[in-house]
């Protein structure tokens, strides 16, 4: 009995496994053929264990990069990367972020069928990093795992439901129509970048009239991207800390191939991190998507940002430079005030000042587009800034979330709850 009690135990309490038998569920409820179903479980179980393989391998190169930045600035060096900073909190509480998952996406369903904000949030990483922002904060108010899940699920299916109709009316002026929603935690942002560019610009004088190098569209593939960044900063960091010191952390590796390996290093782990998650998450989108759409009528998807590249290409290569200018001046001015220094990643600055390029543009043409987008880089280098102090207190040093949503829900859910502790 006592045998059986601990397999079962060990089994469920294996995140992997967990999330796998929530799969199996969704698909055995939506009465699809058994190899499917296999299939659908076998493949959210080895997706979420190549995710975890990503995890140590992400870690392991925050740590020396950690390392090498400290010793040669005598300053915290934050990477703001959303896969990073849940590869560290997965490795700490994986169980607890999946089941804040699994939970979240069935309040986001119930919310959509009972509110007016009937948006169902299909870009699954980044519920998975919305799971792991609520297990983190709620951590660092040593909240029970219990209560974690239920309390980190209703705020994620909440969150899940009222961002994206926050970002609807400048998404409707993107697309021009009301089909579909923006379903990327950076929503605050593209809003704000929409209402700049309202102020500065006419959306008449749009992007696509204009002309830019064709070498800069290199930055749209996430493996090149960050393999330039990190290689840069892994270098940077590594002239600053010395031979000496890089040869001892690294064991004995000539200290000028060690930042070129470590950065490298990085975005493989990255690259296999995205490959686990869109494996584990494709299949339990699959599995749960026909439920909502039979329990919810006029639901409306909300889809990842590259939805929007097509209707302002030209913009997107905007957004991604003016908000890497923007992150460049806060990296510069918070070394300056001896604060972590939030370093700009290209691939999240690409993305987000890619999105908030094309809202700045829909509102504004180029001018909204470059002051739109630039006003983003600022908030996702602050925002790191603002909640990184709260995750280093349990831990969870050398990186951060960028996105504006998370910052938001992140200080609320930390805030509130010391104010709630203190006062019973």
């Amino acid at each position: 009995m006592e045998f059986i009690k601990a397999f079962v135990i060990d089994l469920l309490g294996t995140a992997a496994i967990l999330v796998g038998l929530m799969a199996f569920i969704g698909l055995v409820l939506q009465k699809k053929p058994w190899d499917d179903i296999v299939s659908g479980t076998l493949k959210t179980i080895v997706g979420f264990l190549i995710f975890s393989v990503g995890s140590g391998a992400a870690v392991l190169a925050l740590d020396s990069f950690q390392g090498l930045f400290s010793k040669g600035f005598g300053l915290d060096g934050v990477l703001p990367l959303a896969e990073a900073v849940t590869a560290l909190a997965q490795d700490r509480f994986g169980t607890v972020v999946s089941l804040v998952m699994l939970v979240g996406f069935a309040f986001n369903l119930l919310f959509a069928r009972i509110t007016p904000f009937k948006y169902i949030f299909l870009t699954g990483q980044h519920n998975l990093y919305l799971a792991a922002l609520l297990t983190v904060m709620l951590k660092a108010l040593d909240v029970g795992n219990t209560a974690i899940v239920i309390v980190g699920g209703i705020i994620l299916g909440f969150s899940a439901c009222i961002f994206p109709a926050i970002a609807q009316p400048y998404m409707r002026k993107v697309t021009g129509n009301d089909e579909i929603a923006l379903g990327h935690y950076v929503t605050v942002g593209y809003a704000i970048s929409g209402w700049v560019g309202s102020k500065v610009g006419k959306p008449e004088d749009t992007t696509e009239n204009l002309k830019l190098p064709k070498w800069l569209s290199m930055f749209k593939d996430y493996v090149v991207g960050v393999s330039l960044t990190m290689i840069v900063f892994y270098y940077i960091a590594t002239f600053a800390a010395g031979p000496n010191f890089v040869e001892e952390l690294s064991g004995g590796m000539n200290w000028l191939v060690y930042p070129l390996i470590q950065g490298l290093t990085f975005a493989a782990a990255l690259y296999v991190i995205i490959t686990g998650v869109r494996m584990l998450l494709g299949e339990i989108v699959n599995a749960f998507v026909g439920i909502s759409e039979k329990l919810i009528p006029n639901a409306k998807p909300a889809l990842d940002c590259p939805v929007v590249f097509p209707f302002a290409p030209t913009a997107t290569v905007i957004g991604f430079l003016s908000a890497y200018a923007g992150g460049l001046l806060c990296m510069v001015m918070f070394g300056v005030f001896d604060l972590s220094v939030i370093i700009p990643v290209a691939v999240p600055y690409f993305f987000i000042g890619a999105t908030a390029g094309v809202f700045g543009n829909a509102s504004g043409g180029w001018k909204g587009a470059l002051a739109g987008s630039f006003v983003v880089g600022i908030l996702i280098a602050i925002g790191p800034a603002i909640i990184y102090p709260i995750m280093a207190d349990i831990g969870l040093t050398g990186t951060a979330f960028p996105e504006t949503d998370f910052t938001i829900v992140g200080v609320l859910v930390y805030y509130i709850g010391q104010f709630l502790i203190n006062l019973f």
